[in-house]
């Protein structure tokens, strides 16, 4: 994931800057080991809820929060799962998730949940890979080798239409990108952006 982490920080810095002065209680879907938290946990006055079903990233994401100058009383973990956010709706400033749409059971469930936690005005920022274009030879790959991904990839769609889940979600504006990573072979291409409540 170096090569990976590397290729997209680009688009994750800028992505990540319309967080700054704008979100002051910020909830990640699908936090992992916090590889974003670089890009926004040393704000001032930011407080982070890392949200993931598996709880032996815990340790990582607390430790990702240290290296981003997160202050500890400031990260909280929860496992749980992007169905189902243990958290009042309207509580968060900001929702940020990347490659985490991918591998939930219901997307439409999880955006809704994104959607009922965040404050009016709230931002829900996305890094997300989506199928190929229909038709094409790598759409056709990955039609074959996604029941492979599922169950190597800890549920890992990569015929997922993404996109389109998250444009008929029913914020209120939506900025939308497309881009194709060159150290994503299969996992290609990805979207990017904020959607607004």
């Amino acid at each position: 994931m170096k090569s990976y982490e590397a290729e997209i920080a680009g688009y994750k810095s800028e992505l990540f800057a319309n967080l700054r002065g704008k979100a002051e209680r910020v909830v990640e879907i699908g936090i992992g080991t916090g590889p974003n938290l670089r890009y926004y946990g040393g704000d001032k006055g930011v407080q982070v809820f890392g949200v993931d079903p598996n709880k032996k990233m815990e340790k990582y994401a607390k430790s990702s929060a240290i290296a981003a100058g997160l202050p500890v009383q400031n990260f909280k973990f929860i496992q749980a799962v992007g169905e189902a956010l243990p958290l009042a709706d309207a509580s968060a400033d900001a929702v940020v998730g990347t490659l985490v749409l991918c591998s939930v059971g219901d997307v439409n469930l999880t955006l809704k949940e994104v959607k009922r936690v965040l404050k009016p005005g709230g931002l829900y920022l996305f890094v997300e890979h989506v199928a190929a274009k229909e038709g094409s030879s790598l759409r056709f790959i990955q039609s074959i080798l996604n029941p492979l991904q599922q169950t190597v990839a800890d549920g890992c769609h990569l015929t997922r239409e993404t996109g389109k889940h998250i444009s008929e979600a029913g914020f209120s504006n939506l900025k939308l990108s497309l881009t194709f990573l060159s150290n994503a072979l299969l996992i290609n291409p990805h979207i990017y952006g904020i959607a607004y409540k």
